[in-house]
């Protein structure tokens, strides 16, 4: 297997960099012997645009800069679509998966292959709050699973419990498995 690049799109406070860790572990469990996470902030501030990335390979992975021709992009917030050309170096065969209660159809992207799910309904549902706003990370894992095949929900869903106990992990692993059965490219 080719390393596979991921780039994470979303604001500050909503889970992108955790997303991006979450995954990696999630990926060495299922046993890639190369993974990375590792966030880029601008502005650091709850809100501003951030970026995060995770590579993954069947190897040790020796490098070391920022994510510039992805293979998959996870958009946690829809309206960062407005600021920002997300498509940017995608891989021809690209993914993109895009948090919106929109149909993939109804994303306009430069270039990719639309993934669809809302996660910020999901995260609402299972009461998914920091401060009163819904955190989509979790979701968004489940998504990217669906639409990458990369690793398996259930180790999803294992690292999600993991990272937060009782009933927090629990229903952060529910809104994932949601996301992971409602993304669709269609």
């Amino acid at each position: 297997m080719k390393m596979i690049e991921i780039r994470w799109h979303g604001r500050g406070g909503q889970g992108g960099v955790t997303s991006a860790e979450l995954l990696a572990k999630a990926a060495y469990i299922d046993g890639y012997k190369g993974v990375q996470a590792f966030p880029y902030f601008g502005a650091e501030r709850r809100g501003a645009p951030v970026k995060a990335f995770t590579r993954v390979a069947d190897e040790e992975i020796n490098v070391r800069s920022q994510v510039y021709t992805p293979d998959v992009v996870a958009v946690l917030d829809e309206s960062i679509l407005d600021l920002i050309d997300v498509s940017e170096g995608l891989a021809d065969d690209g993914k993109i998966v895009v948090n919106t209660p929109k149909s993939p159809g109804e994303v306009k992207v430069e270039k990719g292959h639309v993934y669809t799910y809302d996660g910020t309904g999901i995260a609402l549902e299972f009461g998914l709050l920091v401060a009163g706003l819904p955190v989509v990370n979790t979701t968004m894992l489940g998504a990217v699973a669906k639409a990458t095949g990369l690793v398996k929900l259930e180790t999803v869903q294992k690292v999600i419990k993991e990272k937060w106990s009782g009933n927090v992990g629990e229903r952060n692993a529910e809104g994932a498995k949601k996301a992971y059965d409602t993304c669709t490219d269609k």
